[in-house]
């Protein structure tokens, strides 16, 4: 077995080490959530603190481990009499990103069940880390209903396994804990909320703890038995102490002034319903506990305040996270008397352990300075003509529904028709492999045929293997929206670059609900750029447009091809992801020989290869010109005015109904 690095060897990260122990002590403060840019020890500690945590007893042959002291009574594998059990250490089961249902919750054999009458279950990865830990790295990435699966049986502490009727319960209290890289992506809001905790981890800029972070691991790397043993009296005295501190937790007072104190905090920040309090509650007791305390303090709930409540203050993915300490302080100073056992003070140390969350400072957006203004217009400017300085974005709305013609079998999500696991059943067919979504119908139909050859004369069916027949259904996926934004002088004229801008945001806003991938091309001056890779993080895609300078010529051409180039070089890494190009621009085609013409050569690319594509339409003022529309003609796809994208635009609703009716004549 190979040997864990030491938890009490990670150097620094002090809230990340505080927010495990917490919920070591006490599971039902809900697991954490570490978010940190890559290289930051987040999986190092988390399978560390396994090797922390107490023996557990369970039931001998018990796949669901039991607890022999009192065993579940609807375990699959009971019932088991209260006795002696056998001790063996706490586990950590990794769920994988690329797990199926199955695999989580476990698979019931839906042809035994059928064909013999046998309940026939296969425990999955939650019956596993039952009494244990639970990590899932990535968690972000993991498709939205594996989530809701996890989060579900974390929440109720049993995970169901319901399948054509049969139907497996079973007990799955764990310590969850995921970690992830924003960059990648950020989870939905409802999803943060069911996390108890959650903990930013940033690597240290100070020279010195760089350099005993690079000593320890080398150490570790060369002989990590003798590493661990250097560690070892370190180890056992955190191992006693979460021993401690859990015998001593059913004895922690949690008093009305502590209450108050919660309350009006989660007030304050205006979280959405309980769920805060309630983990806020939960935590303020561990930290008293970990203390060795049986009372709250209010340096408790300033410590719980700060791991619990930053991710549940983001309403969108372009809110920054992190809690306003002064705020913090204001409410706990304001409501301290109302017990005189609080400690008003707003400096407590979270129950002996961890510094205080740092505050975001995540960059804002680069200062581009004040340029000179150039003129605007469609006319050909000299390709080092200065840049105009970025606009700021007019407030986001919501869009209407763009989506992929066609039926896709992409990454599931929300916004193109796709053939999908989850969804409305749309047929049957043979099962490819193992069947996991039964077609009662169709298997009862196939099977109707051959009942006299197979002996049966009464009622019933004999199923065979060959009668079974797989649901297809149909759901959404998730696509690639790829914008290509005209960043040039003709675009920056007025206000027009900032509705511009307010319009690719709401965009983004709604390929973050509907779980796309995003990319940024932009094109002003002689040359096109990819701003940003195609990513799952739509709030990069955010800061990278909010720092987009505008000015020069407008290089619609080399701005197509890029395009085409970046959708090109994702077809290879993700083949099955379909891809919208989203083409926002007023048309103009400068610089060059020949603009014009090369522009509508490299768009016919795209129609040529049925690439979805719509063209948001950038032209204003009383005399229009119709170049975004033969462009969207050219690529094959549609235009809209930045009117029309609104969702409850009259323009874009008139647009429709002239639409259906030219189809329905």
């Amino acid at each position: 077995m190979t040997t864990p690095f030491p938890f009490t060897a990670v150097v620094g990260q002090d809230d990340l080490r505080l927010a495990l122990l917490l919920n070591a002590v006490s599971p039902a403060v809900g697991g954490v959530l570490v978010r940190g840019e890559k290289g930051t020890a987040k999986s190092t500690a988390v399978r560390a603190l396994s090797a922390l945590l107490p023996e557990v007893a369970v039931v001998p042959g018990c796949r669901f481990s039991c607890d022999p002291a009192a065993p579940d009574p609807g375990c699959p594998d009971g019932p088991h009499e209260a006795g002696n059990g056998v001790d063996r250490p706490a586990r950590m089961v990794e769920l994988p990103v690329g797990a199926s249902e199955d695999r989580l919750v476990g698979a019931l054999d839906i042809e035994r069940a059928l064909a013999e009458g046998v309940k026939a279950f296969e425990p999955g990865l939650l019956a596993e880390a039952h009494r244990g830990i639970l990590y899932v790295d990535e968690v972000n990435l993991l498709h939205d209903h594996l989530v809701d699966l996890l989060l579900d049986a974390a929440a109720m502490g049993a995970s169901y396994v319901e399948r054509e009727g049969v139907s497996v319960r079973h007990a799955a209290r764990f310590l969850l804990v995921g970690t992830m890289n924003p960059e990648e992506g950020e989870l939905r809001p409802q999803l943060l909320d069911r996390f108890g905790l959650t903990v930013e981890v940033a690597a240290s800029r100070e020279p010195d703890q760089r350099v005993e972070v690079v000593k320890r691991r080398l150490a570790y790397d060369a002989d990590p038995a003798a590493f661990a043993a250097r560690w070892a009296e370190e180890e056992a005295a955190v191992r006693q102490r979460i021993a401690a501190a859990r015998a001593l937790l059913p004895q922690v007072r949690l008093g009305d002034g502590a209450l108050r104190q919660i309350a009006a905090t989660c007030a304050a920040f205006e979280v959405d319903g309980m769920r805060a309090d309630i983990v806020m509650a939960r935590t303020a007791t561990a930290l008293a506990a970990w203390a060795g305390r049986t009372d709250v303090l209010a340096e408790d709930v300033r410590q719980a305040a700060l791991l619990a409540l930053p991710h549940r203050r983001r309403r969108n993915p372009f809110d920054a996270p992190g809690l306003d300490e002064d705020k913090l302080d204001q409410t706990l100073e304001e409501f301290s008397g109302e017990s005189p056992d609080d400690d008003p003070g707003p400096d407590g140390g979270g129950g002996g352990g961890g510094g205080q969350p740092a505050p975001d400072a995540g960059p804002q957006g680069g200062d581009t300075g004040a340029r000179p203004e150039e003129g605007e217009g469609g006319q050909p400017q000299p390709s080092g003509a200065q840049e105009q300085p970025a606009a700021r974005a007019s407030e986001p709305f919501r869009t209407k529904a763009l989506s992929v013609p066609g039926i896709g079998e992409g990454a599931a999500g929300r916004r193109s028709r796709a053939r999908t696991e989850h969804g409305r059943t749309t047929g049957a067919r043979r099962p490819q492999g193992a069947l996991t979504k039964l077609h009662l119908a169709a298997t009862v139909h196939a099977a109707a045929p051959h009942q006299r050859a197979r002996g049966r004369s009464g009622p019933g069916l004999v199923i065979r293997r060959d009668d079974l027949r797989q649901a297809a259904r149909e759901g959404r996926e998730g696509n690639l929206v790829l914008f290509v934004v005209d960043a040039s002088g003709s675009m920056a004229a007025r206000q027009r670059m900032s509705a511009v801008k307010g319009a690719v945001l709401s965009l983004l806003l709604d390929a973050y609900q509907r779980r796309d991938k995003v990319g940024l091309v932009t094109f002003r001056g002689s040359a096109a750029d990819v701003a940003l890779p195609p990513t799952s993080s739509v709030d990069a895609a955010a800061a990278r447009l909010e720092s987009l300078p505008t000015g020069g010529r407008t290089p619609l051409a080399a701005g197509l091809l890029k395009a085409h180039e970046v959708l090109r070089v994702e077809r290879l890494r993700d083949p099955a992801r379909r891809a919208l190009v989203v083409v926002v621009t007023d048309g103009r085609a400068t610089g060059g020989p020949e603009p014009v013409a090369l522009a509508s050569r490299a768009a016919r690319l795209f129609a040529a290869e049925g690439i979805a594509s719509v063209v948001v339409d950038c032209e204003s003022g009383p005399v229009r010109l119709g170049l975004a529309g033969q462009l969207a003609a050219d690529l094959g796809g549609t235009a809209v005015t930045l009117d029309e994208l609104r969702a409850d635009s009259i323009a874009g609703l008139v647009k429709d109904v002239q639409g259906a009716s030219r189809r329905a004549a």
